[in-house]
């Protein structure tokens, strides 16, 4: 299988279960309180290997117990850490979670190491991304090295799939044109766009104009659309594997699977479906890293 390269961030979670989320100037008590390994780079990455890609990732965390048990769980999962640089008198980033009895969540992140995962970290490490044949992104590590990993592999012909989270308005179009994929959820499609969320269509359509040349946008329990860069548009049906207990991680499951569906050979739509499958096994359980599936899981509902 090909190789599946993240350079992304790693969060050590503290995740809250309570029984609504708060709204503005509230105090909701906590049932119970996790820490589990986390971030958006480092969960995608966990993912990919789980589901037996051949993964790798670069970021950074601080030379401390939650970095040392982050880097553990991703060797757990298969996945290659020798490109997580150890920081000293840096503490690894960290991220509250607040998950409701709906399984629905809202997370707050302070970026720690991350925030050294930059351009200057990516072009240390430009021979990794030219060595890799799919390159995952996300926003929770400094935008110049987003940027510079994506024109990177774009310029060397790799695959590269932007989920682009948490969503900000002043991408450039230069991001989207490096990306073949840009795989936004319904909210971050309309911050993108400025189309409401239920008009996802229309929002894949401008967010091409912007650049981008397959949007792929996950609907939640609608499934997921796609549009390809021929006009090309597809509707997934979401996969039910029971009830939603936490959807923390379910995004970073879904495009992870989706990228090791490409790899196995699998057509745009059949790795759509490939990853609702992985995403609607993710929900029934809690937790980022420990409810993402292994492959013959989801080979076993996918088939």
């Amino acid at each position: 299988m090909a190789r599946i390269l993240v350079v992304g961030s790693l969060n050590m979670d503290t995740v809250l279960e309570v029984a609504h989320l708060p709204a503005p100037g509230e105090t909701v008590l906590s049932r119970s309180k996790h820490l589990v390994p986390g971030g958006k780079g480092a969960n995608a990455a966990f993912a990919a290997g789980r589901l037996g890609g051949d993964a790798a990732l670069l970021g950074c965390v601080g030379r401390d117990e939650p970095g040392r048990l982050l880097l553990e769980s991703l060797r757990g999962a298969g996945v290659d850490v020798s490109g997580v640089r150890q920081l000293e008198n840096v503490d690894t980033g960290c991220a509250v979670i607040q998950v409701e009895d709906s399984g629905e969540n809202c997370i707050t992140v302070a970026q720690g190491a991350n925030l050294y995962t930059n351009e200057a970290f990516v072009q240390d490490h430009e021979e990794t991304i030219d060595a890799c044949e799919v390159l995952l992104l996300q926003l929770e590590i400094p935008f110049s090295g987003v940027l510079a990993a994506a024109e990177r592999a774009h310029a060397h012909g790799k695959t590269v799939i932007l989920d682009p989270a948490p969503a900000r308005m002043d991408l450039p179009e230069a991001l989207f044109r490096a990306a073949d994929y840009v795989k936004p959820n319904q909210g971050e499609l309309s911050l993108l766009t400025g189309c409401d969320p239920e008009e996802y269509v229309a929002g894949a359509h401008r967010l091409q104009q912007k650049g981008a040349r397959n949007v792929l946008v996950s609907l939640g329990e609608q499934g997921a659309y796609l549009l390809e860069e021929d006009g090309r548009e597809t509707r997934i049906p979401a996969y039910v594997a029971g009830p939603t207990v936490d959807t923390t991680a379910a995004g970073d499951c879904f495009t992870a699977a989706f990228a090791c569906g490409l790899c196995r050979g699998l057509s745009r739509q059949e790795a759509v479906r490939f990853a609702a499958v992985a995403a609607g096994i993710a929900v029934t359980r809690k937790g980022a890293q420990p409810s993402i599936p292994i492959l013959e899981e989801v080979l076993a509902h996918y088939s």
